[in-house]
């Protein structure tokens, strides 16, 4: 992607002050997906970094990565599988505990949605400690996918979660390297 491009997308994005917390910038994407030219822009910029590369199937992280993924799981005609909070999907699952600040929690999917060997790009929007990524990274394993890499929209470079998945092929749209 052209740094222009980049601009573009990043300019599609809202930085809200001192939310959720004091001293926090949040990157809310929802003035992009708004917007059906920069969610376009960002969706085919997205297919670009896919192409060429044997992807069965888009894994997406709760809750962002859904809209991205399933979007670009369509554009790529291959399947579309979610990743959910504890709790939420209702058939045979397994799960992956992450740390978070403030206590554990987890990630889920079910059993049979990945079959052994099948080539997954995982996608979030946002790459942040990496907590969830590595989570759904290790589901992806135990049901013996193959990671062909992870994909987000946002990567905020200076919360070093880049580090933590350096095994795998990253792909981030826009770096911030502050917050």
């Amino acid at each position: 992607m052209n740094k222009e491009t980049e601009q573009y997308i990043k300019s599609k994005i809202r930085n809200v002050k001192d939310f959720p917390k004091k001293g926090i910038v949040f990157r809310d994407i929802t003035t992009l997906i708004q917007d059906p030219d920069a969610l376009s822009t960002t969706i085919f910029e997205m297919k670009k970094i896919c192409s060429g590369k044997k992807i069965d199937v888009i894994v997406g992280i709760e809750s962002r990565g859904f809209i991205f993924g399933s979007i670009l799981a369509h554009e790529l005609g291959v399947g579309f599988v979610p990743v959910r909070k504890r709790g939420k999907l209702p058939a045979a699952k397994m799960n992956e505990e992450y740390e978070k600040e403030y206590g554990i929690d987890a990630v889920e999917i079910h059993r049979d949605s990945i079959r052994k060997g099948e080539n997954v790009m995982i996608v979030d929007d946002l790459l942040a400690t990496a907590g969830t990524s590595v989570a759904t990274a290790k589901l992806i394993e135990k049901t013996g996918g193959n990671i062909i890499g992870l994909l987000f929209l946002i990567e905020l470079s200076f919360l070093n979660g880049r580090k933590k998945l350096s095994k795998y092929n990253i792909y981030s749209m826009v770096k911030y390297d502050k917050d």
